[in-house]
């Protein structure tokens, strides 16, 4: 819920902490902030308005808010069920783990459960007040087109190729910011094309494409692939594909083209400390993302749940750490984004800025919305968060009202 200050244009002033920008750290700084928009980071203490409501960090961090472009729900709800009320239930959630912008995410499904989703996104978004939680920044457009052997946990029945009179639908209301298609499916070359005219940032997942598949959708626009090193492409899947000679796959592409980013699931089940850290050094924080990837079981007990849909979305089961769609398959996260830097920092060492940045800055310039979101500095929308030093979340402000 929000908490309302008496004066909700007064200034704040967040002190008492260690400041996180995207290229370090600042030790007793400050971030001074007015309605909704930062006026001051820096280390003078004159700044501070007489007037401000003082935030006091306790030795902790303060930090930019995160911003998650692939997450399906939480708190008991898909987006994909296609209500508000599932909207709200995964926002709150999400909220209350740092996240201050997302991008609710498709999953495969029929045409009227995708856009009934992406209406109910739209309206969502429309209507928000910082006690719905994590603000939309639109909508990720990632089922239906992926290549059903490369289907993960997604209800494969809903799998297909992208046919334009489909895709130009879900389009129209200006909701879809990233969009997501299988770089070997029929069609995928019109699909990349229409996206970045739309000005999307375009994606590639659940694909079992090669490198010259790969390099004809960098051409079309493709920037972007989704959750390094699950459901996709191998060399060895390649081959079994395309036969002989042997070669390259999304991976080796990615991590060969310096202009495409990518993202990982840092959630301590799906990636080892070795390969977080290795996709770190090879991409580095400008073209590495931090995403939870995360489904409906969100703060809710283990148990059994529908991924994608409640009516007929496949169903996975919560251990409490992880998604498995059986006994030796993953079904997503349950982890909100405090979590996933908790990990990426902890288990690696990678430097805290670093990795707040790929939850933060990283993902606002992929979309071109760093100039208003995604760091700590004047001019920008005050979404800050204070973080404990073992980076648990004590406090959450969206643009500049607190979330409780």
């Amino acid at each position: 819920m929000l908490t309302q200050r008496e004066n909700p244009l007064s200034s704040l002033c967040f002190t008492g902490g260690t400041v996180i920008l995207p290229d370090r750290t600042l030790t007793d700084a400050i971030v001074v902030c007015r309605d909704d928009k930062i006026t001051y980071v820096g280390q003078s203490r004159k700044r501070i308005p007489k007037t401000a409501e003082i935030i006091d960090a306790k030795g902790g961090w303060i930090s930019p808010g995160f911003i998650d472009i692939h997450v399906h729900g939480g708190g008991g709800g898909d987006f994909m069920d296609g209500s508000l009320a599932a909207v709200h239930q995964s926002c709150q959630s999400h909220a209350r783990h740092g996240t201050t912008t997302l991008f609710p995410t498709t999953s495969t499904g029929s045409p009227k459960q995708i856009q009934t989703m992406l209406d109910a996104c739209a309206t969502a978004q429309k209507d928000w007040t910082t006690e719905f939680g994590s603000a939309i920044g639109g909508a990720h457009l990632y089922g239906p087109f992926f290549a059903k052997e490369k289907v993960g946990c997604h209800n494969e029945t809903g799998c297909r190729i992208p046919s334009p009179k489909e895709f130009e639908s879900y389009f129209k209301s200006g909701i879809v910011k990233i969009a997501t298609c299988a770089a070997e499916l029929p069609g995928a070359a019109a699909f990349y094309r229409y996206a970045r005219r739309k000005g999307c940032l375009v994606t590639c997942g659940h694909s079992n494409s090669s490198w010259s598949e790969m390099d004809a959708a960098y051409k079309n626009g493709m920037r972007h692939v989704e959750h390094f090193w699950c459901a996709m492409s191998t060399v060895p899947s390649i081959r079994k594909r395309l036969g002989v000679p042997m070669q390259g796959s999304m991976l080796e592409y990615v991590l060969g083209n310096p202009e495409m980013s990518t993202e990982v699931i840092a959630d301590g089940m799906h990636l080892s400390p070795e390969l977080l850290r290795f996709a770190w050094q090879l991409k580095t924080s400008s073209r590495l993302c931090l995403v939870t990837d995360c489904n409906r079981a969100l703060d809710m007990p283990p148990g059994r749940y529908r991924f994608g849909p409640e009516q007929d979305g496949s169903w996975f089961t919560s251990d409490g750490k992880v998604g498995w769609a059986s006994p030796d398959s993953l079904a997503s996260s349950v982890s909100g984004m405090d979590h996933m830097i908790r990990t990426m920092h902890q288990s690696t060492g990678i430097p805290i800025h670093d990795v707040i940045r790929m939850a933060s800055l990283t993902p606002a310039e992929r979309l071109g919305m760093a100039p208003r979101i995604g760091s700590l500095k004047q001019g920008k929308q005050a979404d800050i968060l204070i973080l404990s030093r073992r980076l648990k979340v004590r406090d959450v402000f969206i643009r500049g009202q607190k979330f409780e």
